[in-house]
């Protein structure tokens, strides 16, 4: 097949190259020169893609694999279109923000030629490829959805860093607008993908038809939305067992021993490109879930929570060093999307604290550009927040940060037994 991809970030790209390395010809489109370049020089734009580089360095030398500014070069007489610009979210709103994805529609529908599946991949609002897209399509191209050409959501299900590795683990989500659109779209992803053995299903692991395009968007906003839920759910326990001088955690992994609970862990924030993000967009068109709002603002509320806490302890935290440990927003992973940094360091701020920053996978520059004053190891500090859980921070003691009047354990990563001595609090126990 002769395949398009549209935007090469951290799902589009390793998509591409999974699509190239199932022995299909493809053509990826992104706005950013420079990323075009490099993925043409054979070199992976974005650090820590499990495979990325290795398969680039195997595809791009055999033709199999290119990329190009130019829609006029990648869409027409493709069998296949795949979309995963991103739809933002409105922080104050929260309201969707369509900017990039309508400029990437508007785009390809200009191109479009007859006979091309159009999958959208990036997590929508219910019924958004049917009522938004479709009709920018038709309208772009002069053709017609069902008969000239078919529209699919099949939602990705992956991990930065481990694209590969998920997209053999779990099924493959589809929903056409019609039975021809079905058919292709099963055709297609069984097509480039590979699926591990999964006997912990109720059907084999495969592609997976859920009848509609707003049967499967929904299946995306809800698998993520209820993350968001449980760990509201989580935390609102959290806070309740640290008010009446109980651990949390061994609540819930006595809850969690029985097959029919599955409570998450509380933490200080909920980060990413998805989990803070698609409950809103779920809201964008359920605005009467009102379980979904309330979890959503309460994850937001926990730096706030934290630092608060942090003060009543210390007192005035005006001129007092706070070191913010992790800028990421999860362990191991170098982005920080969404990530508790920012809140955690504003709320401090507003405090009058003098705060820095540590992270193991950024540079002192890299920090600087996130207005963010780097903390060396070892320094003086007074207050210490733990906020993102990186396998450097487990064996973190006192002694690392001298002077330390205070530990925040955001995510009850480091051993109790080194702090004996320094005051120490951790979401859901008791101080």
């Amino acid at each position: 097949m002769r395949i398009a991809v549209v935007a090469l970030g951290k799902i589009g790209l390793p998509l591409a190259v999974q699509f190239a390395s199932s022995g299909h010809d493809v053509i990826g489109v992104d706005v950013n020169q420079k990323t075009v370049d490099t993925i043409n020089a054979g070199v992976e734009p974005f650090p820590g893609e499990a495979h990325l580089q290795e398969r680039l360095a195997e595809l791009i030398p055999a033709g199999r694999l290119r990329a190009t500014t130019d829609y006029s070069e990648a869409i027409p007489g493709a069998d296949a279109v795949v979309l995963v610009a991103p739809v933002f979210v409105n922080d104050e709103t929260w309201e969707p923000d369509f900017r990039y994805m309508d400029s990437a529609t508007r785009s390809l529908a200009e191109h479009l030629t007859r006979g091309t599946m159009v999958s959208y991949e990036t997590t929508l609002p219910v019924g958004t490829s049917r009522t938004r897209f479709t009709p920018m399509l038709e309208e772009g191209s002069g053709l017609t959805e069902g008969v000239d050409f078919h529209v699919v959501y099949s939602p990705e299900r992956v991990l930065t860093g481990r694209v590969f590795e998920d997209l053999r683990k779990y099924p493959k989500l589809i929903g056409a607008l019609s039975a021809e659109g079905t058919r292709r779209a099963r055709e297609f992803y069984e097509a480039v993908l590979q699926f591990d053995e999964r006997p912990d299903l109720g059907q084999p692991n495969g592609v997976w038809d859920l009848g509609t395009t707003e049967a499967s968007e929904m299946a995306k906003l809800a698998e993520t939305t209820y993350r968001d839920v449980n760990i509201g759910l989580a935390n609102q326990f959290g806070l309740f067992a640290a008010s009446h001088g109980i651990d949390v955690y061994k609540v819930i992994e006595a809850c969690n021993s029985q097959p029919y609970s599955h409570i998450h862990r509380p933490g200080i924030a909920v980060g990413g490109h998805c989990i803070p993000v698609y409950p809103r967009l779920y809201l964008s068109t359920d605005p009467d879930a009102d379980i979904v709002r309330v979890a959503r603002q309460l994850n937001a509320s926990m730096p706030e929570r934290l630092v608060a806490q942090a003060e009543g302890i210390l007192g005035d935290l005006t001129g007092q060093r706070a070191v913010v440990l992790g800028a990421a927003y999860r362990g191991g992973v170098k982005e920080t999307a969404f990530s508790g940094v920012f809140p955690t360091v504003e709320a401090l701020r507003s405090r009058g604290a003098e705060v820095v920053v540590h992270d193991p996978m950024y540079t002192d520059e890299e920090l600087r550009g996130y207005g963010f004053e780097p903390y060396a190891m070892g320094a003086e500090a007074d207050l210490a927040i733990l906020q993102t859980d990186h396998a450097e921070y487990r064996d973190l003691a006192p002694a690392d940060l001298p002077g330390v009047k205070l530990l925040v354990d955001g995510r009850n990563a480091t051993d109790a037994s080194r702090w004996a001595g320094t005051p120490r609090i951790v979401v859901g126990t008791a101080a």
